[in-house]
Formats: structure tokens, C-alpha cells, sequence
């Protein structure tokens, strides 16, 4: 029977694979897992303890957690029950959250800890419709009579489960391809946050297609080490749901900081990432290398023009000649089989999606023979509307549409999309959901792209970033800050220059790749701090900068550079979850210093 819903998989899934690991995560340095019919049980559990609760189907269930097997127990017993999950990014403020949990009419919330369950306190007040609050780790949490524990849950679920074992399938059954499986609500960075209604249609949409192209997860023995947010929209379809289509094993990263032991642990065969984490594994690299001898320098930066003309060969479809295998075979051994290493040793392909990455980090990995991704979509689309192929790709577009979705390109440049992949449209807003789509039913992305001449797509940009300079001129950003950030002394950049008369950038500083450059140049400092405000550094970034203006035209050239201290975060509201500037935020925060690099005889290089 064709699979409509994502609960017919999950239930064929449990039923095919039984007592087969399906899913683990790692808490406090030890690994937790469950098997494909102890997930499908606990589910089971969760869905129907709930329906006893008064969750009928179509009602909303918020969840405010990081990655935890609860996480997933409570998005497929909802789903089961014919509810609908409306994640929230644990990082979120209490308005924020309160927000979310109003406006979609949440009758139930699952929070983590006492942390977060302090939020859904704060919501509780302000928005009555809220009938309990569920807590996966009651550590330090006191009583109260809107607070259950997740294992209460779990206990009561389980009764009712013994007592009537086909009720959950019942349940899940009723559920349609039409039917909300979640409301995404988007960042907010451009207003009042919007919660994406998708459909277990559009889900599956997304999942069929990707089973369709290549790359795919090929084995049901393929492994994966998430560590994106499942609060994400790309995280929770093109890994979750796609990867329980296919079967396979997901064991979920500690943390950020852990992830490269847990991947060691574990080693994957496939890494979803988004291209801020491939950027910091190179500036990484080339920043050891930068620390070794001049030979060893020489050694490393000749393997890598190696690797680069192998990969760039591959891209064209061309044979490499006999010399230069055995080149890149030399290359392989001293250079790139260590970055393999250092991800497990299997992992043949991983994504980066959601910006744009640097083509010389794209063919340093590919030399490594891990295939990156390039792709493109937005939580409207269910994630993915375009993939590159490992068969027929070029480096700096986002592939082609995937099968089943149809885009165009606007008059004036937007991208438009149409497919089964495309949500239902803006929960409670009408006029805003009216206003996203063409009179011919195509959804308006808001980026700019253009097709070559082989039907590969490449984003310019987002239409809403494009600066326009006070001379009339059209500059992209997201290109010049790519440029800035492929150069490991900057971890973040955002360009500056909207109805400006030139262009100006707020950046990050890498302290252990400027610690280096200021003792190769002979720079005395006593803190990092010391060390931005030196009048001999500054004139170091303002070199770096000119190198990067170099590769530009004239009018995209950055004229002058505002240092912020503070490392732009995901804490500190700079970041979204996949780790992409929120500009709005990040130019209301640092108006000041904005301001101050278009003064007149204002310093090339200021600190903030």
C-alpha cells in the first residue's frame, strides 16, 4: 500500500525493523537509545495519553526542547493522534514563547527542564487555553497543578496502550495527506513571527522526492549524527521523517561542542550541516596549518591545489591524467584523508543549505571524497526545493528543482515555486498567505535567482537584502560576505550600504587566527581586547579587507570595517538556529557603530 502519511511509515517502519536501534542521543556522555518498536510503543504512549487529555484531532501541541528522545517520542505520538507539533527553539525568550504557544492555540506544552518550563509559566498567565505543561526532566522543579512529568505521561499512555493496543493505530489511521502534521513559526527577524502550516502531504512530497535523486540515503544501514535543531524545518524533514522513511539508525550529537567526538563515536555515513559549520572546520584547518612550519605550509597548500584541479576535473565530468592521480594519490594521504578521519572515516556525502559557500571550501571537502550539497528551500517549501546531484553538479548553484517541484523565475528575478512540497499557507493570517502567492498559485520565495544555461539554479539574493547604494547601484551582500568569511581572521560578516554612498561591514574576529597574525607580524598585546583596539592590527584587517575588495567590482568594494567584540550567537540573538545573521537584528543592535563608519574622516577600522 502507497505510504500517504508519515504515521503509515513510521508504523510500517516499526513493524519491518523491530528491535533494531532507530534512534539514540547522547546525554552527559553516554548514549541513550531506543529501538524501532520500543519508539513506536512510546509514542504510542505519548499520542494516547493525550487523546485521554482532550487532544482531539487538528488541536496544537507546542514543544520547547533541544535534541532528546522525548523530543521524537512526542512528535510521533501527536502526529499519531491526529495533532499537530508546533516546535519552539529553546533559545527563545519568554515573549517570544508565549507568542507561539497563544497564537497557535497550544492546548498542551513539553518543555525540557525547569528552564524552559519557567517560560511556559510566564504563558500560562498570560494565555488561559493552556490545560497542562509536560516536563521531560522534573530536576529542581516544584509542584504545581499545571505540571505533569513527561514520565507520568509515558506511565499513563502505557496503561492505556495495555488496556487497548490497537487504539494508537486507530487513531493514526483517521489522519489524512490534507491533515496540519505542524505549524512552523518563522524567525521573526521581519516582523511579527508567521507559523507555517505544512501538511503530512507536503512531507511526504519532500520525502518522495528525495528518494528519487542522488544523493540519497542509499542502505537502511546508513548512519547519521544529527545535531541541528529538530525545531528546524530542514532538520526534522530532509533528516527526521526522510530518514525513517529509509530506516535508518540517528544518533543524536551532545551538543555543538561535542560534535566532533560524536561523530568519531558514531561515524556517520551522511552529515547534514548547514555551511557556517563546513566554514569553521577550514578556518580550523588553515589555521593549524598556518601554525606549522614553512614546509609543512608548502606541503599542505600543494596537496590542496592538487585536491582543488581533482575536484574541479570531477565537476566537469573530465578523467584526471595519469600524473595527477598520483598526485592527488600522494594529496589523499598526508592532507585529505585526516579531515575524513576526523568525521568518522564513512561519510561520503554532507549537505550545506540555507547560504551561500565558498566554492574553494566546497572542493577542499570534495577532495576528501565527501561529496557537499548544495541546496535550496525555506520552511514554506518543506526545506528542500532544489538538490544538487552527485552525478551532475556545479559548485555555486543549488542544483535543480527536485522532482514534483516546479519553479520559475519572476520578471524581476524572484524565484517562484509551485509543488505538492509547498505549505498550506499562513496560520490565522489570510491576507499575509494571499499576498505570498502569484494569481497562478506560485509561492513568492522573496530571493533573487537566475537558471544557466544547463537548468542548475544560483540565488543572488534574499530580494529584501539587496542594497541599493545612493549612486543607484545593485549590490548582492550575501556575495562579499561569503568572500570575507572564506578568509579564516573573520567568522562573521554583514554588509552595510542600503541607500548609503558606499559599502561598509561589521565583522567577527577569530581570537586564535588573530593571535597568530599579531605574533608572525611581531604585535605585542596582553588580551584580545588589547589586541583589536592595536592601531598595528587594524591596519592587519584592513589589508585582509582589501584582499577580499580585490576580487570585487568597484561599487562592491568595502570601504570601511566595524569590529564587534562579541562573537555573533544564536544566545544573543544575532543568529538564527542554523546558525544564518539576522540582519534586522544585528543593524538595529550596532546602529551606533554603523553610523559612525559613515562620518566624515570616521577611521577605516573602528571597534565596538
Amino acid at each position: 500500500m502507497e505510504e500517504k502519511t508519515i504515521n503509515q511509515v513510521f508504523e510500517n517502519r516499526a513493524k519491518k525493523y523491530g528491535q533494531r536501534i532507530a534512534i539514540e542521543k547522547k546525554l552527559k556522555g553516554r548514549w541513550e537509545s531506543a529501538s524501532w518498536e520500543d519508539y513506536y510503543k512510546r509514542a504510542a504512549y505519548v499520542g494516547l495519553a493525550l487523546h485521554d487529555m482532550g487532544l482531539k484531532k487538528g488541536d496544537r501541541v507546542s514543544l520547547l526542547s533541544e535534541n532528546r528522545l522525548e523530543w521524537l517520542y512526542t512528535d510521533m505520538g501527536v502526529l499519531g493522534a491526529g495533532g499537530c507539533i508546533v516546535p519552539i527553539y529553546p533559545t527563545l525568550i519568554d515573549e517570544e514563547v508565549e507568542y507561539i504557544v497563544s497564537h497557535s492555540e497550544s492546548k498542551f506544552l513539553v518543555v525540557e527542564n525547569n528552564l524552559q518550563l519557567q517560560k511556559g509559566l510566564y504563558t500560562a498567565k498570560r494565555y488561559p487555553g493552556l490545560q497542562k505543561i509536560i516536563v521531560i526532566d522534573m530536576n529542581g522543579v516544584g509542584a504545581n497543578p499545571l505540571v505533569m512529568s513527561f514520565a507520568e505521561l509515558l506511565e499513563k499512555g502505557k496503561k492505556l496502550y495495555d488496556a487497548n493496543p490497537g487504539k494508537f493505530k486507530e487513531l493514526a489511521d483517521a489522519v489524512t495527506p490534507d491533515d496540519l502534521a505542524t505549524i512552523v513559526y518563522t524567525s521573526g527577524t521581519t516582523g511579527v513571527p508567521k507559523g507555517a502550516m505544512i501538511t503530512h502531504q507536503n512531507i511526504m512530497a519532500v520525502v518522495m522526492a528525495l528518494h528519487k535523486i542522488e544523493p540519497h540515503y542509499a542502505y537502511d544501514t546508513d548512519q547519521t549524527v544529527p545535531f541541528l535543531p529538530l525545531s528546524h524545518v530542514f532538520e526534522r524533514i530532509a533528516g527526521h521523517f526522510y530518514g525513517m522513511y529509509v530506516g535508518i539508525t540517528a544518533s543524536y550529537a551532545e551538543s555543538l561542542d561535542t560534535i566532533l567526538q560524536d561523530i568519531q563515536e558514531k561515524r556517520p555515513t551522511v552529515v547534514l550541516a548547514v555551511p557556517r559549520v563546513l566554514e569553521k572546520v577550514y578556518q580550523r584547518i588553515i589555521s593549524q596549518v598556518q601554525e606549522q612550519s614553512p614546509f609543512k605550509q608548502k606541503v599542505f597548500y600543494w596537496g590542496q591545489k592538487v585536491g582543488n584541479k581533482i575536484s574541479t576535473l570531477r565537476e566537469q565530468k573530465k578523467k584526471p591524467g595519469l600524473l595527477l592521480k598520483l598526485k592527488y594519490k600522494i594529496a589523499y594521504a598526508i592532507i585529505f584523508k585526516k579531515l575524513q578521519n576526523a568525521l568518522g572515516g564513512r561519510v561520503r556525502w554532507m549537505t550545506a543549505s540555507g547560504a551561500p559557500t565558498a566554492r574553494e571550501i566546497i572542493l577542499f571537502f570534495n577532495s576528501a571524497g565527501i561529496m557537499v550539497i548544495e541546496g535550496y528551500g525555506m520552511t514554506e517549501c518543506c526545506a528542500p526545493a532544489t538538490m544538487s546531484n552527485i552525478a551532475d553538479y556545479r559548485i555555486g548553484t543549488v542544483g535543480r528543482p527536485l522532482p514534483g517541484v516546479d519553479i520559475k523565475i519572476a520578471d524581476d528575478g524572484e524565484i517562484l515555486i509551485k509543488g505538492d512540497n509547498v505549505f498550506k499557507g499562513y496560520w490565522k493570517m489570510p491576507e499575509e498567505t494571499k499576498e505570498s502567492f502569484t494569481p497562478d498559485g506560485y509561492f513568492m520565495s522573496g530571493d533573487i535567482g537566475v537558471f544557466d544555461d544547463a537548468g542548475f539554479l544560483m540565488i543572488t539574493d534574499r530580494k529584501k537584502d539587496l542594497i541599493i547604494t545612493s549612486g543607484g547601484k545593485n549590490v548582492a551582500p550575501q556575495k562579499i560576505e561569503n568572500l570575507i568569511k572564506s578568509d579564516p581572521l573573520f567568522t562573521q560578516a554583514i554588509v552595510i550600504g542600503d541607500k548609503r554612498k558606499y559599502l561598509t561591514a561589521l565583522v567577527n574576529i577569530s581570537q586564535e587566527q588573530a593571535e597568530h597574525v599579531a605574533r608572525e607580524k611581531g604585535i605585542s598585546f596582553t588580551s584580545f581586547n588589547d589586541l583589536l583596539e592595536n592601531e598595528q592590527f587594524q591596519k592587519v584587517v584592513e589589508e585582509h579587507i582589501e584582499k577580499c575588495n580585490q576580487k570585487l567590482a568597484r561599487y562592491e568594494t568595502v570601504k570601511k570595517v566595524g569590529i564587534i567584540r562579541n562573537e555573533f550567537s544564536k544566545e544573543t540573538g544575532e543568529l538564527t538556529a542554523t546558525l544564518k545573521v539576522k540582519r534586522k537584528i544585528v543593524q538595529e543592535k550596532y546602529k551606533s557603530i554603523i553610523d559612525s563608519l559613515y562620518e566624515e574622516d570616521a577611521k577605516t577600522v573602528q571597534v565596538a
